[in-house]
């Protein structure tokens, strides 16, 4: 039996399944409309077949088939000519050859009417190619009695020409511009406006470069007439450079040119080079000269400006070697260089002409080039009487040497022909200031002819073998000299005179004259080491001079090192001083203590200046040399130590320099520390005590400053000097007194730090008593150990340990409060 639902609940049923129905009516209706736009849609194109990528153009395929084929018919024809030629008699031979040859050369005509360039070309040179087997058929037939070598030259010379005009004539021939030419492509034309074949003209300049060189070596010429037949084929090839305005006819010409004209310098050169006389080596200087011509010649003329300066370049330093081949067989070899910079310097001179500016770049850059390796053959000579001079330092004292150059040689050999270095680096140097004024490059300038100046006026004394004394003298005015002109530096460098009150200018020139009067004073200082009375001497000139220069100039700089090199000589004075009285060297280094001395005063009075800190620091290196001279005498080495602390000292009550008062008490205490070692003392506490009471002290003082300063950090540090140097002590001490006094002074300072709630005393002072009070009841632990059974340890320790669990609550509270009570101090 069914029963059905009342009326309003069966239509609420009812109207839900439609509900549903709809939705899926919708969802049907949806996918239907989608599969008749699927099934009607129009199919996709076809994906198009990727391109191939053109691995080769067609023009350039074509080339390579011409240049092939043209290829293979010259080498048969070679073939036939080398081969066949003998089974043919004399008309058939001349008619095939003569026939070939007019037909190759004559082809190209019609090819090049009906634009057909590249085939041309291809035909042209197989006509080419021809010719020269039809000279050698020639010779072989007809002219077998000539030499070789003339008829090569002569045949040449015929081709050179023959070429040329067929060049020139197959173009006057074509008299309209080919049809096929490519679009965008730019023919080749005659000066009449005919289309040229690539081809004949540069084959024929090429060829060309064989007449004059093949018949200077048929007439069995020497190398001077084949280099010169050879530099007039570069001049000739160089005229046709700069003279055609065909593009692959200059191009050709131009790289003859180098070619031959390098061939020809090369060869000239070696003939210079290779000369032992004045007769000998003017036609290599002749040749070497034709060949600067050639080469200003085209950079007079040469379109580009990077052209022109460089052929410019090449032709004064050519012109230069000319000259230079000359003097050197016929001056002395020392005055060969100066020679060669003479013309190097003439060619400035040049440069004051009407010339187009590369060319005027160019000889100045040949005229520097010069000067340079001029310089770079008196570099040497610097050097040895710079750095010569330190082997004195293994030597010292051991003789004064003859003169001024035995000085400075020691074991190293002498220049050969140096006499007149001097003179090459003083002309530079003044070709350089002449030159460079008003330029851009004038602050330049003015530094390389220092540095050049400088050193010829050092290297003079030993050049001029002056005497000993003598040459010492004239290094020292050159030192003084050179911080003279350090002084004048920025009025060079700057004539506007600077505002009032502006920061001073940093000179480039003053700081390179300072360095080398440096460089140069502490080689002249290495050269006095030979004699015991010029060290005193120079030392103490240097001294004076380095002091007054620094006095001179107090502004920042370079000038700043002038007072740390016053005192680092003054250093050495000393210990000179001290040597030359045959003391020992604990007694000089009481001595070396003036530097230090000095060095505070100085850097006292400079008022925070730049110069302070180089000057104190050299101060402090004299006061390390000073100790390290004290180490072996403990009783010398202490009063050192000490005075180096009053010295310190004497620093520190500077504002600026308050740390350094640090120093002064690791000094005194050094000091101390030594004295008592040498005199025996063993007790660690006369060690100590010196350290913990101005430690103290000192934590007093900075608390009632700053009441909030941590005790550790006031008296931490000097009470663990003292207390755990005389634990580790009383440890190992059998007596009472050591154990009791310390026992004593620890429970002194846990009660100052219970009654004044200070932690740091507190804590080590408790520390340090209890473990006192264990050292001495040790041996009666031991004993009642000893006389215990063995089970009573164990037994005790669990008992101890069910205690202390028993009552672990109110033992973390105890120590809780042990820890806040802790706290509460400072």
């Amino acid at each position: 039996m069914t029963n059905s639902p009342p009326p309003a609940e069966e239509l609420r049923i009812l109207d839900a399944e439609l509900r549903q129905l709809d939705a899926r009516r919708a969802v049907l209706l949806a996918r239907r409309a989608w599969l008749v736009n699927t099934l009607y849609a129009a199919p996709p194109a076809p994906l198009a077949p990727p391109a191939r990528r053109t691995e080769a153009t067609a023009p350039s395929v074509q080339n390579v088939l011409l240049v092939l084929g043209g290829l293979l018919l010259t080498v048969a024809a070679i073939a036939f000519t080398l081969v066949s030629w003998g089974h043919m008699g004399i008309a058939g031979r001349a008619l095939v050859l003569g026939a070939v040859t007019l037909a190759a050369l004559g082809v190209p005509l019609p090819l090049l009417r009906h634009g057909l360039r590249s085939t041309a070309e291809a035909v042209a040179g197989l006509g080419l190619a021809l010719t020269v087997l039809d000279a050698y058929a020639l010779h072989e037939v007809t002219f077998t009695s000539v030499q070789g070598i003339g008829y090569a030259a002569a045949a040449s010379a015929v081709l050179a020409g023959v070429w040329a005009a067929y060049g020139v004539g197959i173009g006057v021939l074509v008299s309209t511009e080919p049809a096929g030419r490519a679009e965008g492509e730019e023919p080749h034309r005659s000066p009449t406006g005919s289309v040229l074949l690539r081809l004949p003209l540069p084959l024929a300049l090429l060829a060309a470069q064989l007449p004059l060189l093949l018949w200077a070596v048929a007439r069995d010429a020497g190398p001077v007439t084949i280099t010169a037949a050879v530099l007039a084929t570069a001049a000739a090839d160089t005229a046709v450079a700069l003279l055609v305005s065909l593009k692959p006819v200059r191009i050709a010409a131009a790289a003859a040119s180098v070619g031959m004209g390098a061939w020809g310098v090369l060869a000239a050169g070696w003939l210079s080079w290779s000369a032992s006389d004045p007769s000998s080596a003017a036609p290599a200087a002749g040749l070497l000269a034709f060949a600067a011509v050639i080469a200003l010649t085209a950079a007079w003329h040469a379109p580009e400006p990077k052209l022109a300066l460089g052929t410019a370049l090449t032709g004064g330093l050519l012109l230069v070697a000319a000259v230079g081949g000359v003097l050197r067989v016929s001056l002395p070899g020392a005055w060969t260089v100066p020679g060669c910079l003479l013309c190097g310097v003439a060619l400035l001179a040049v440069v004051r002409m009407r010339l187009p500016d590369p060319v005027r770049r160019g000889l100045a850059a040949a005229s520097g080039c010069v000067q340079a390796l001029a310089v770079a053959w008196a570099l040497p000579l610097v050097a040895l009487v710079l750095v010569g001079p330190l082997g004195w330092v293994e030597r010292i004292w051991s003789a004064a040497p003859e003169d001024a150059r035995a000085a400075v040689t020691t074991n190293l050999p002498w220049p050969a022909h140096a006499a007149t270095g001097p003179l090459v680096l003083a002309v530079v140097a003044g070709v350089l200031v002449v030159a460079g004024r008003g330029t851009a490059w004038w602050g330049q300038a003015l530094m390389a002819a220092l540095m050049l100046g400088v050193a010829a006026a050092f290297v003079v004394s030993a050049v001029l073998e002056l005497p000993y004394a003598v040459g010492m003298v004239v290094q020292g005015f050159v030192v003084v000299a050179v911080l003279a002109f350090a002084g004048a530096a920025p009025r060079l460098e700057a004539p506007v005179k600077p505002d009032e009150g502006a920061a001073p200018v940093r000179s480039p020139l003053a700081a390179t004259a300072v360095v080398l009067a440096l460089v140069t004073s502490l080689s002249l200082a290495c050269v006095a080491l030979a004699s015991r009375t010029a060290t005193l001497v120079v030392l103490a000139v240097l001294v004076v001079v380095f002091a007054a220069a620094a006095a001179w100039r107090r502004e920042s700089g370079v000038w700043l090192w002038c007072a740390p090199a016053s005192l680092a000589y003054a250093t050495a004075l000393t210990c000179a001083i001290g040597a030359a009285a045959d003391w020992r060297p604990q007694h000089t280094a009481l001595l070396v203590l003036a530097v230090p001395v000095v060095a505070a005063v100085v850097a006292a009075r400079l008022e925070g200046s730049s110069m302070t800190v180089p000057v104190e620091v050299t101060g402090a290196g004299a006061g390390l040399l000073a100790i390290g001279l004290a180490s072996t005498d403990p009783p010398v080495l202490a009063l050192v130590l000490g005075l180096g602390g009053v010295v310190a000292s004497g620093t520190a009550l500077r504002p600026d320099r308050r740390h350094v008062g640090y120093v002064a008490a690791a000094l005194f205490l050094l000091a101390a520390w030594v004295r008592l070692a040498s005199w025996g003392v063993g007790t660690p506490e006369a060690y100590t005590l010196p350290v913990t009471v101005p430690a103290l002290l000192l934590g007093v003082v900075r608390r009632r400053r700053d009441p909030r300063v941590s005790s550790w950090t006031a008296y931490g540090p000097g009470l663990t000097v003292t207390l755990v140097p005389s634990l580790l002590a009383a440890w190992g001490d059998l007596d009472w007194p050591r154990p009791l006094l310390l026992g004593a002074a620890a429970l002194a300072v846990t009660l100052l730090g219970a009654r004044h709630h200070l932690q740091a005393p507190l804590v080590l002072g408790g520390t340090v008593l209890t473990l006192v009070a264990l050292h001495e009841l040790a041996p009666y632990i031991a004993q009642v150990v000893g006389a215990l059974p063995r089970w009573v340890p164990p037994a005790l320790a669990g008992l101890a340990l069910l205690a202390l669990g028993a009552t672990y609550e109110q033992r973390l509270r105890d120590a809780r409060r042990v820890r806040e009570v802790l706290g509460r101090f400072r």
